[in-house]
């Protein structure tokens, strides 16, 4: 009996105990990962403009502090699925059974992989052009986007944020090899540094400027945008042009209609994208040739620089380098 009692009370001893035990346990693991990867976080942000406090958060939340069987088997600390992926892979449970996940070799690789996941998809696009410290903002951008299906995920996020002050990397210094890098910049938006640049008259001599025509640039490259009705004959008469000069230079093998809007480049594009516009994640849709013209970039050059032979290969969801 007196050993019996003795059990007892070291069991309701344990039960008191327990449960401050296994809140110390999460905080020491969630601190822990936060003291690993917080300078790789920062990193990024001064690399593709993701808040190291979403990047660090978002890592918390989707790896359980790096202890999920995603994060410990296969370095996958996002929880990103394969979506056409051509790297290693590894099967999950997730909202179905067997769901395909990125695998990566290393816990580098995946922070690298999440950062340009966000950057370079339109999906993502608007958040850049957030406050770089309006967590709340990326937060809930990223539920109505579609990272995650879970209702309370930004709210989740925020909590994680104000509990470990997170939002204290978004203004931090980016350090390389112990050094702090004090010129070191957060990158622009994507939607700025794609916005076309209206041109002033007597910037390219080479064409005959009207009052009543504006033209713009991207990427160096001049165009304009077609109006009702226009046809690419019509416009390389009026910039003293060759109908097949305009062709080539929109990526085009013979004359198609033109809708109004259409952007028309009026020189030969850049063999790679303007600086900042590292890559793109194809659209569903999209062809390769929409791609070159967005960017203002041949088509011939994307071919090559992403190792295309055919256009058949692409599939949304694709990442297309630019540069």
């Amino acid at each position: 009996m007196k050993r019996y009692r003795t059990f007892l009370i070291a069991f309701l001893s344990l039960l008191l105990v327990f449960p401050a035990g296994a809140d110390k346990s999460l905080d020491f693991y969630r601190r822990a990962y936060i003291g690993e990867y917080a300078e790789l976080a920062v990193s990024e942000m001064y690399r593709t403009g993701v808040p190291a406090s979403i990047t660090l958060a978002q890592g918390l939340l989707e790896s359980s502090a790096g202890r999920s069987v995603l994060a410990r088997e296969h370095n996958n600390h996002f929880g990103i699925k394969c979506h056409n992926w051509k790297g290693a892979k590894a099967y999950h449970d997730d909202d179905r059974r067997g769901e395909c996940f990125r695998k990566y070799v290393t816990a580098r690789e995946s922070f690298l992989d999440h950062s340009d996941f966000l950057r370079y998809n339109d999906r993502y696009r608007s958040l850049f052009d957030l406050k770089l410290t309006d967590y709340k903002g990326w937060a809930y951008g990223l539920k109505k986007a579609g990272y995650a299906t879970d209702p309370a995920y930004p709210k989740k996020l925020i909590s994680l944020i104000e509990e470990y002050d997170l939002d204290a990397y978004d203004s931090a210094k980016m350090k390389v090899n112990g050094r702090v890098e004090e010129k070191a910049a957060v990158p622009e938006s994507p939607s700025r540094l794609e916005q076309a640049k209206p041109m002033e008259a007597g910037s390219r001599e080479v064409f005959a400027f009207s009052l009543s025509r504006k033209m713009f640039s991207q990427n160096g490259v001049p165009f304009i945008y077609a109006k009702e009705g226009e046809t690419y004959a019509e416009i390389a008469h009026d910039y003293d042009l060759f109908k097949r000069e305009i062709l080539r230079f929109n990526d085009l093998k013979k004359d198609e209609p033109l809708a109004a809007g259409t952007v028309v480049y009026l020189q030969a594009k850049k063999n790679r994208a303007a600086k900042g516009l590292d890559k793109h994640v194809l659209a569903e849709g999209e062809s390769l040739r929409d791609v070159a013209q967005r960017f203002a970039v041949k088509k011939s050059c994307l071919m090559k620089l992403n190792k295309i032979k055919s256009e058949s290969e692409l599939m949304p969801g694709d990442l297309i380098r630019l540069r």
